[in-house]
């Protein structure tokens, strides 16, 4: 008999800035209703996790992820018992005691759920007392410290510091639990934690970020890698470059997992589904997608003026290594712009913001999973669209069925905690 394969695992979102303004008008609803029925949606159809993301400005980007995540998964987890909970908390802007308080405590109340996706953030300087966005390099240098804080604190609780005392109470060795006696470029901390030893010792580490730097800290240090990747090609190259990596750190193998967003368009047949990108493409905001496309490229290209259906001329386009906000999304729209797309292909492509993006049946987009999944590089699927009911029959009637026929997604959880649930490989021993 052949091994088994780790199904796909299923991830969609909470938290949109929709249904956050629209009950904030209300003051007889919660903020949180919205997402409560997703949670509750997304465990009942055997969602593996909950994702939230974050944003810390006001404006166009800042919509997205308006709620805190950590506190609106901890609301969560309290009408949830099994989907995990995803929360996206910045490096940049916290310091890892308080991180390894935060989401230790999340892994608690959930009962072992909880997971961290990393990021160094792009914007946000101005209202954390910084002039200027710290630099990528020094932005991975001080996630990279605060990993190695974090983990350190999760581990401070050695195995056998709390045993069972045989009356329905616990007995603390308080010599297993020890100091860390950390000290970097950017934080001392002595430790240890001073919460008990976590369900899940580590909540999942997830991780975004896919530059240089991103690359190197997610193959050193994430379980799961949240990625933007358009294209099977750049999904296979970026695979092999960020394991081989991960396996030179010592990684455990088919570490990290992939993830990927996935933006589909649905529809009942082709007919169907080729009206829906017709019509979107007419009703597209050009001139808004064009300055959402100068923020792709880093904020410092000017678009304006040039013909919508020639490609953008190459002088135009940034140096990667000049631009100090999201390299990942430049890399990709520079891709893309140097492959010959036209300015308005690019606008049109930029409003998935270098997702994979697909349009077509059910039946059509799982053949487009399974060309990932059979080829090594889609561990982890996030699914938008169960706010929309429309969508939800799509996703729920039709494409996850339709992926549950074929063997690739499961059907059930397999573990009490996210990390069971993940069939991820054991952590590291921690060492004497």
């Amino acid at each position: 008999m052949g091994t088994r394969r780790r199904p796909l695992k299923t991830v969609t979102g909470v938290s949109g800035a929709v249904s956050v303004y629209s009950a904030a008008i209300d003051p007889a609803v919660s903020t949180v209703a919205s997402s409560i029925e997703i949670a509750k949606i997304a465990e009942a159809n055997k969602f593996d996790a909950l994702f939230a993301a974050d944003l810390l400005t006001f404006g166009a980007q800042g919509a997205i992820g308006a709620q805190e995540p950590l506190i609106f998964l901890s609301a969560l987890s309290s009408v949830t018992s099994h989907v995990g909970l995803i929360a996206t908390v910045t490096t940049t802007f916290h310091h890892p005691f308080n991180l390894a308080r935060l989401f230790g405590t999340l892994d608690h109340i959930s009962n072992g759920r909880a997971a961290w996706n990393a990021v160094t953030s792009s914007v946000g300087e101005e209202n954390y007392g910084d002039q200027e966005l710290p630099s990528p390099e020094q932005r991975y240098a001080r996630a990279t410290e605060s990993l190695e804080v974090v983990n350190a604190l999760f581990d401070s609780w050695r195995p056998g510091s709390l045993t069972p005392d045989g009356r329905g109470g616990a007995v603390l060795d308080q010599d297993l639990v020890v100091p860390i006696d950390y000290r970097g470029r950017f934080f001392t901390v002595r430790g240890p934690l001073n919460i008990p030893i976590l369900p899940q010792r580590r909540p999942v580490q997830f991780q975004a970020g896919q530059s240089e730097g991103g690359i190197e800290l997610g193959a050193r240090f994430a379980e799961v890698v949240f990625t933007s990747l358009p294209t099977l090609e750049d999904a296979v190259t970026y695979t092999k470059r960020i394991r081989t990596r991960a396996a030179e750190w010592g990684r455990a193998d088919g570490l990290p997992l992939i993830m990927s967003s996935f933006h589909a368009t649905y529809g009942a047949s082709e007919e169907e589904v080729g009206r829906i990108v017709r019509e979107q493409a007419e009703a597209f905001d050009l001139d808004a997608g064009r300055v959402a496309l100068e923020d792709m490229f880093g904020g410092g290209v000017d678009l304006s003026g040039l013909p919508l259906d020639r490609p953008i001329p190459e002088h135009l386009l940034p140096d990667v290594t000049s631009v100090n906000r999201r390299r990942g999304r430049v890399e990709i729209f520079g891709k893309l712009a140097r492959s010959g797309k036209t300015l308005r292909e690019l606008i049109i492509a930029s409003k998935d913001t270098g997702h994979w993006a697909v349009a077509g049946t059910p039946e059509q987009l799982a053949d487009a999973v399974q060309e990932r999944y059979d080829a090594g590089v889609l561990d982890v699927i996030s699914l938008g669209g169960l706010a929309d009911p429309r969508t939800r029959d799509f996703l729920l009637n039709g494409l996850l069925p339709e992926l549950r026929r074929r063997g690739i997604v499961g059907d059930d959880y397999v573990g009490d905690t996210f990390r069971a649930n993940l069939e991820l490989p054991p952590l590291p021993a921690i060492p004497d």
